[in-house]
């Protein structure tokens, strides 16, 4: 069997979801249908904004649905009349119900970022980040009822730099997953494909991010601080509040040292602010004051006076 004569429903909203549904059209698979979130209000505009798989799926002809909820039995039966005989998802946003689940012959197949178990959820790229991992990577499983509990089928690894932020990864994790089902495909279609039950014992949660969880504890160790500015770069970012206002940081760097009081100020100028911790520096090189540009720690001071001692919280 070639992966050209499968019938494919494809299930992804965002821009992770694009490399993966990518490389489907280019190995010239027969992407019967495609869903998608709903286009919702986006920005101050409130403007309606279409998810970029819709977008990428209109391009080549592919027909798409947007079912407010997939469990809803029109829904389902919308799946059901496109004879899937294979459902790949990447970051749809939906639970997909166990009458969908059933429905194609050869399963639904989850393209998952992070190396299962370890850090099931919404969010394994920023948590996988903020923990300080240093290596990551694409599972492709098999989807049950439970979350991201299913069979492994794909593992692929890759290395998380010191300094790599949660956007970075996020684009190297999505060519991965691309080339992750790829090779999926090509092992089912082979008749090669292997499961591997996965171990609960070994699994970890990584819920949702969500604005709040940007504050920044100073008194934490400088690395951990750093781990948490770079695992929420570029969203929701990670905060503090500078006289009352909120102050969104960046660019950061870990260093050896005592600077005083958590959150105060040691040094400012045009190479970055350092600001004390509970163990060691936090070299902060950007800044971002609520709704304004994010900017060089130099532009910043220009506009915003940082005196040593000024307490961050």
């Amino acid at each position: 069997m070639q992966p050209q004569e499968l019938r494919i429903v494809f299930m992804g909203t965002p821009n992770f979801a694009l490399q993966t549904l990518q490389g489907l059209i280019d190995a010239g698979c027969k992407l019967v249908g495609v869903f998608t979130q709903p286009d919702r209000p986006k920005g101050r505009g409130k403007q309606l904004a279409t998810p970029p798989v819709k977008e990428l799926a209109l391009q080549y002809g592919i027909p798409v649905y947007q079912p407010l909820k997939l469990r809803q039995p029109e829904a389902v039966a919308e799946v059901q009349a496109l004879s899937p005989d294979l459902i790949v998802v990447v970051a749809y946003g939906q639970i997909l119900p166990q009458s969908v689940l059933d429905i194609p012959r050869f399963g639904c197949i989850n393209v998952h970022a992070s190396l299962l178990p370890k850090y099931r959820g919404a969010a394994p790229i920023n948590r996988a980040i903020i923990d300080g991992a240093t290596t990551t990577g694409i599972t492709t499983m098999y989807m049950d009822a439970g979350l991201d509990t299913g069979d492994i089928l794909v593992k692929k690894s890759l290395s998380i730099g010191p300094q790599e932020t949660a956007g970075e990864l996020h684009d190297r994790l999505a060519h991965l997953g691309r080339e992750a089902m790829e090779e999926t495909l090509r092992q089912l279609c082979a008749g090669t494909l292997q499961r591997e039950l996965q171990d609960d014992a070994l699994s970890s949660y990584a819920p949702m991010m969500k604005k709040e969880d940007g504050r920044i504890d100073w008194t934490c160790p400088a690395l951990q601080v750093h781990n948490k500015v770079r695992g929420l770069d570029p969203w929701p970012g990670a905060y503090t509040t500078c006289n009352g206002e909120l102050l969104k940081l960046a660019g950061t760097t870990p260093e050896e040292g005592e600077g005083g009081n958590p959150g105060s100020v040691v040094t400012a100028d045009k190479n970055g602010v350092r600001i004390a911790c509970g163990v060691g520096i936090l070299m902060v090189r950007e800044l971002q004051l609520a709704g304004r540009k994010r900017l060089s720690a130099a532009d910043f001071l220009r506009g915003c006076s940082l005196p040593p001692g000024t307490l961050l919280v």
